[in-house]
């Protein structure tokens, strides 16, 4: 590319982005009706019930991307007697602000989730509100819904209770810099020596999350480790894709999530409301999986279950933790997607697979994900002793509406990421990569790359393919108007 090219590669993928959610039915921009509702919020909700609590004064944090504004999570730990601790989990009162069926309302229905492209994010709510009046920021009084556990020495829920409550934001931290304090490989961020007593807050929180963690593990939760590629820029100039892993930040606020959302899910059930599940079904394709084990000398059940493929999934790890991503990325593409259910009073649902936990809502990101303003709707109605704010077969709607739709904003970001990697890799035509079949149906074969951590389409050399095989393959084609790289199998 020439040098005026560079420095047109964030505006040419913002394009891109544009007409993906265009193509993928999405709203790239605000109506007319949503902005002119916007116009007429000006300051965050303020408005506290006789029940709410005032728990400003404990010393909540957030951690999340180093660049995120959007901050729908707060924390905070105590220690209990016997080796206990009480974990609170506050989530933004989005619905305070964003009324049901308001023209707000219909664009985050319409779009159901947040879409964070390569070179632009779509919202789902304008920023003038998910990064402000209905963000926990730093510093300010924010209405939240709390969650509150109390988990055992062992790492088993006690109790759990859900109110609501006015908070403040005493800290905001990032995974990266938090991730290497805690893992002794940086220093202590200096926001968090600026609060008394938040770094032995976060410890603790650590130490509750690690227990959270293992006690699901030993239960069947899957230890899947993805290598997920992030464009990086020097101004408009596109320069790199970098790998993001987890770290033990992120397990922080993954590991109360999962349970916050068990909480949320038992909550509705116990009050006879209905609710919108996260489940993963069996998988289908079990048998590959049996076989990609027998690859590994590991010998799994016939019929699927959890907890053995959990052990198959520990010992590789062990025995070769470089390529673990890579095992971890074919189990994932034969695991299946998630998908939204609704789960009426009394039901049994599927469950999430994965996980290892049956009762599983998207609760703790109003900011980002409709399913989970659903769920605070719901969970207000319930506290308030509201009849149900979404009927039944409006709910069974929104669930299959929400699946498709996330869906759709998947693969608007993909595309985007993969326009990226085209531009990257558009000089390097001809060359050789060591890959991993990630996918493979009638509709083609796709494997990544190892290095970058590209996907790309097997056009050439797809017999006898299946997830999880390793090959090499020469680049043969990019176009980054849409996305594709093309690649062909050396034999």
């Amino acid at each position: 590319m020439t040098e005026n090219n560079d420095r047109q590669q964030r505006s040419l993928l913002q394009s891109i982005a544009d007409r993906a959610m265009v193509a993928r039915g999405l709203l790239a921009d605000f109506s007319a009706n949503a902005l002119a509702e916007l116009d007429a919020i000006h300051g965050p909700a303020t408005r506290a019930q006789e029940s709410t609590r005032d728990l400003r004064k404990f010393i909540w944090c957030s951690i999340d991307n180093d660049d995120s504004r959007d901050l729908d999570q707060l924390t905070f730990a105590e220690a209990m007697p016997g080796g206990a601790a009480k974990i609170l989990v506050a989530i933004a009162d989005v619905d305070a602000v964003v009324k049901k069926r308001s023209a707000l309302d219909d664009h985050a229905r319409h779009n159901t989730t947040s879409v964070y492209t390569a070179a632009k994010i779509f919202p789902m709510l304008p920023e003038k509100l998910s990064t402000d009046f209905t963000s926990l920021n730093f510093a300010s009084d924010r209405l939240a819904i709390v969650i509150e556990m109390i988990v055992a020495a062992d790492g088993s829920l006690q109790s759990s209770d859900i109110y609501r409550a006015m908070v403040r934001n005493h800290a905001k931290l990032a995974y990266n810099s938090v991730a290497n304090w805690l893992e002794d490989s940086g220093p202590m961020p200096q926001v968090i020596g600026e609060v008394d007593g938040l770094d032995e807050n976060l410890r603790l929180q650590d130490r509750v999350a690690q227990k959270l963690k293992a006690l699901r593990h030993v239960h069947g939760a899957l230890n899947l480790e993805t290598i997920e590629a992030r464009p990086v820029f020097d101004g408009d100039e596109l320069k790199d894709l970098e790998a993001e892993r987890k770290n033990r930040a992120k397990a922080i606020i993954e590991d109360f999530m999962i349970a916050a959302n068990g909480v949320s899910a038992r909550y509705l059930a116990g009050k006879m409301f209905p609710s919108l599940r996260r489940v993963v079904r069996t998988p289908k394709r079990w048998d590959r999986i049996v076989d990609l084990a027998s690859d590994h000398s590991f010998k799994l059940p016939r019929e699927p279950d959890s907890r053995s493929l959990e052990q198959f999934l520990v010992s590789a790890k062990a025995a070769d933790p470089l390529r673990f991503a890579d095992l971890s990325l074919s189990i994932i593409k034969l695991l299946g997607a998630g998908e939204y259910v609704v789960e009426l009073p009394g039901g049994t649902g599927a469950g999430h697979f994965g996980l290892a936990v049956r009762d599983y809502t998207h609760s703790t990101a109003p900011n980002r994900r409709f399913p989970d303003l659903i769920t605070q709707r719901l969970l207000k109605a319930a506290l308030a002793g509201h009849s149900l704010p979404y009927e039944n077969d409006e709910l069974a709607a929104l669930a299959k509406y929400c699946t498709e739709e996330e869906d759709a904003a998947k693969k608007v970001e993909r595309q985007v990421v993969k326009s990226a990697a085209a531009m990257l890799l558009e000089s390097r035509i001809g060359e050789r990569f060591a890959a991993i079949v990630t996918g493979a149906s009638d509709k083609g074969t796709w494997v990544r790359l190892l290095d970058p951590p590209v996907e790309g389409k097997l056009v050439s050399g797809s017999e006898g393919m299946d997830v999880g095989h390793r090959l090499l393959v020469q680049l043969a084609r990019t176009d980054v108007e849409r996305g594709y790289i093309d690649v062909k199998r050396v034999m």
